[in-house]
C-alpha cells in the first residue's frame, strides 16, 4: 500500500526558497552565454532540493525550471521551429532532470548521504541534457540540419548545442550541490 508523501512546514519553506532562487538564476543565467545557449545554473537548487525536500520537490522545482526557460526567451530559436515540440521538450526535460535528481538521492540516501547528492549532481544534468538531444533529434532535425551547414549533424548536436554547456553545468553541479547540502547540514545542527 502506498503511502502519500506529506510535506511538513519546514519542507515547503525550502521548496518555496529554492523555487524562488530557480527562478531567479533562470533569468540570471540567460545572460550568461556559451555559444547560442545560455548556462544552467538552475540544476543547483534542483539538486539540492532532491537532497532536502524529496523527489516531489525536485520534479516540481525541475518543471519551474522549464517554464521560466519559455518565459525568459531562452527557447526562442527553438519555438520558430515548433513551438509544441519546444514546449513539451522544455517542460519534460525540466521536470525529468529533478524527479531523476531525486530518485537517485534517494535510491543512494542510505549509503551515504554525500554519495547520493554527487549521483544526483550527475543524474540531473545528464538527463536534462540527454532529454534536449532526444527532443532535437524528434522535433527539430531538419532545422539543427541546416544549422550544422552541410557538417555532422550530429557532432553539431554534441559539440555545438551541447558540449561546453552540459561540461560547465555537470561540473557546477558536481562541485556545489554536495557543498551547499554540507553547509546546510551544519546550519541544521546549529
Amino acid at each position: 500500500m502506498k503511502t502519500k508523501q506529506k510535506f511538513d512546514t519546514k519542507t515547503l519553506a525550502m521548496g518555496a526558497i529554492l523555487t524562488a532562487i530557480v527562478i531567479v538564476l533562470q533569468f540570471l543565467g540567460s545572460f550568461i552565454h556559451l555559444g547560442p545557449f545560455s548556462i544552467s545554473l538552475v540544476l543547483l537548487p534542483i539538486v539540492i532540493g532532491a537532497a532536502v525536500c524529496g523527489t516531489a520537490i525536485s520534479t516540481w522545482l525541475g518543471f519551474v525550471f522549464g517554464l521560466i526557460v519559455l518565459l525568459s526567451g531562452d527557447a526562442t530559436a527553438f519555438l520558430a521551429v515548433n513551438a509544441v515540440g519546444t514546449v513539451i521538450t522544455v517542460l519534460v526535460k525540466g521536470a525529468a532532470a529533478g524527479f531523476v535528481a531525486g530518485v537517485v538521492y534517494k535510491a543512494l540516501e542510505k549509503v551515504n548521504r554525500y554519495v547520493a547528492v554527487l549521483a544526483a549532481a550527475i543524474a540531473c544534468p545528464v538527463v536534462n541534457t540527454g532529454i534536449f538531444l532526444i527532443a532535437c533529434r524528434v522535433f527539430f532535425f531538419a532545422t539543427i540540419t541546416e544549422w550544422a551547414a552541410g557538417g555532422n549533424v550530429v557532432a553539431f548536436m554534441f559539440v555545438g548545442l551541447v558540449g561546453l554547456n552540459f561540461l560547465v553545468e555537470l561540473a557546477v553541479n558536481v562541485v556545489l550541490s554536495p557543498t551547499v547540502v554540507r553547509l546546510l547540514d551544519i546550519v541544521k545542527k546549529k
